[in-house]
């Protein structure tokens, strides 16, 4: 019964947290974390402890594939070069930065890179969930990063651990080969997961199947990259990047009203769920030190937070400034930001659940039998680690971000605008040829004419930002009257069922056709 009871006790401590987190204005991640540790204290959960594979194979490629579907690959492509840079060199130089404090604070060398490796990489979740926002510009790079950015940090971590425990010998050819295994052929696995995602699309018309394909491809990209020892995180990443490309002339329109129902519930349930699970993870972690051990270990989780912001500051002004120095090209001048918004940028490299995982991924033993060393102690400082990321930097953000008086992104609103305006008119120039083909009434032909042309009104007149236009009054009319007629059917249909002249299936059946159509009058079916 305990899996039965973590169950409902998760699904009430999102909920929980998040209506408080909306409740007193604060990021829901963070309620979430002090939801988890107070959870935490319950004997019954007190006993179960996470264990790595459960983030790694179930909760991780979900959320991966989610974030690379709804990321932007125009915003990659224009800043791929500072992602790369901060999603390897910055991680080499976190690990590096963090190991040596460690070492410094007692451990030996391996686990010290061991623990460097959990807290070097920033989550994509907690990124999504803390720094949403943001302009888009930073928003993907830092999500891109976030996505990234893991294949780095595990391939570190991997030598840290094998070398430990015997397995591994450190030399420049073998770390190079074990880097291009990760990134090559987690892009190879990605590439062909998606293909053979592709194929399978353009073959089934059921939606159920369609879908089923696309729950199963982050988790088959995952599974076939770490059977090759490649990095599973990169080849969701990519699949989904490639997917996201391609979906929209590939993929039906129901098979994608289907999956924007499922995906952000799924992983809306899923990341605050991880969220609490760190909280709870946190009391497991305490349990095994000692007094002095924990004393040792609140000073390191002072000190590695430290380290990580003023590594990642200095890389960021750094970084910026030589590239400005080696790059003058007109168009770099173009894509330079504020050192405001670099401070914001710094204070957003969240850690998360990547990092828990991999602490909790040590080994127990080395070849020799003995113990780790330092495992517990891993374990605590990047559970608390992730605390502190998450509380101090996610309640400093918003004032940051006010401070940094970041410029309004309005350029979603005005593409969308844009797409919205050329493909109505392209519509009314072809809509002639294609009443020919078809061989459409007239009268039919000059009542899409108008309709489509009143759409077309109200656009533009949006798009001018004049509230008593015309257009958008007609358009508000209408919106209204007919949601009062939709909810006049609804009422009527429902009346049919309980005077039993319909059966509950014509109900059903009906109240979805209300539904669509109410959706899309009231614009709630627009996804990012």
């Amino acid at each position: 019964m305990l899996g039965l009871e973590l169950v409902v006790v998760l699904g009430a401590a999102v909920l929980v947290g998040n209506v408080l987190g909306q409740r007193f204005r604060i990021a829901p991640p963070v309620v979430l974390l002090l939801v988890g540790a107070l959870i935490g204290l319950v004997p019954a959960v007190r006993q179960t402890q996470l264990p790595p594979e459960v983030v790694l194979l179930l909760f991780l490629p979900v959320l991966l594939y989610w974030e690379s579907l709804t990321t932007s690959m125009r915003e990659i492509r224009t800043n791929l070069r500072g992602i790369v840079l901060l999603s390897t060199v910055l991680v080499i130089l976190t690990a590096g930065a963090v190991a040596v404090a460690g070492h410094a604070l007692g451990l030996p060398w391996g686990p010290a890179w061991a623990l460097g490796a959990a807290v070097a990489p920033t989550d994509a979740t907690a990124v999504s969930a803390l720094a949403g926002s943001l302009p888009r510009r930073q928003i993907t790079v830092l999500r891109a990063e976030s996505l990234v950015n893991d294949g780095t940090a595990l391939v570190i971590y991997g030598l840290a651990v094998g070398i430990t425990v015997g397995e591994e010998h450190l030399t420049l050819p073998h770390v190079g080969a074990l880097f291009l295994l990760a990134y090559g052929g987690g892009a190879a696995v990605g590439i062909a997961v998606a293909r053979v995602n592709m194929n399978l699309r353009r073959r089934l018309d059921d939606p159920l199947l369609g879908n089923l394909v696309m729950i199963l491809a982050p988790f088959t990209a995952y599974l076939l990259a770490e059977l090759i020892h490649a990095s599973g995180v990169l080849a969701v990443v990519v699949s989904g990047l490639i997917m996201a490309q391609v979906a929209p002339s590939l993929i039906r329109a129901e098979h994608r009203r289907q999956a924007l129902a499922f995906w952000p519930l799924a992983t809306f349930i899923i990341n605050g769920s991880l969220f609490v699970l760190v909280g709870v993870e946190l009391q497991y972690a305490l349990r095994h030190l000692s007094r002095s051990d924990l004393r040792d270990a609140l000073i390191a989780i002072a000190a590695v937070s430290v380290v990580l912001v003023a590594v990642r500051f200095a890389f960021l002004f750094s970084s910026a400034y030589l590239i400005r120095a080696i790059d003058r090209r007109p168009e770099q001048r173009l894509r330079r930001i504020s050192d405001r918004a670099r401070v914001v940028s710094g204070l957003a490299g969240f850690r998360g659940a990547v990092s828990l995982a991999v602490a909790l991924s040590v080994p127990e033993t080395l070849d020799s039998g003995e113990p780790f060393p330092g495992r517990a102690f891993i374990v605590f400082v990047t559970s608390g680690v992730i605390v502190v990321t998450l509380v101090v930097q996610g309640l400093l953000l918003p004032g940051v971000v006010r401070w940094a008086r970041l410029p309004r992104d309005n350029s979603v609103d005005e593409e969308q605008i844009l797409a919205e305006t050329t493909a109505t008119e392209e519509a009314i120039k072809a809509l002639p040829h294609l009443a020919a083909e078809q061989g459409t009434t007239p009268k039919v032909v000059e009542w899409l004419r108008q309709e489509y042309e009143a759409s077309l009104a109200t656009v533009r007149a949006r798009s001018a930002g004049t509230d008593d236009d015309p257009a958008l009054l007609h358009n508000r009319h209408y919106t209204e009257l007919r949601l009062a007629l939709i909810a006049t059917k609804r009422a009527t249909v429902v009346r049919l069922r309980d005077e039993a002249q319909i059966d509950d299936t014509v109900l059903r059946r009906l109240q979805a056709a209300l539904d669509n159509e109410e959706v899309r009058l009231t614009g709630g079916e627009q996804a990012e």
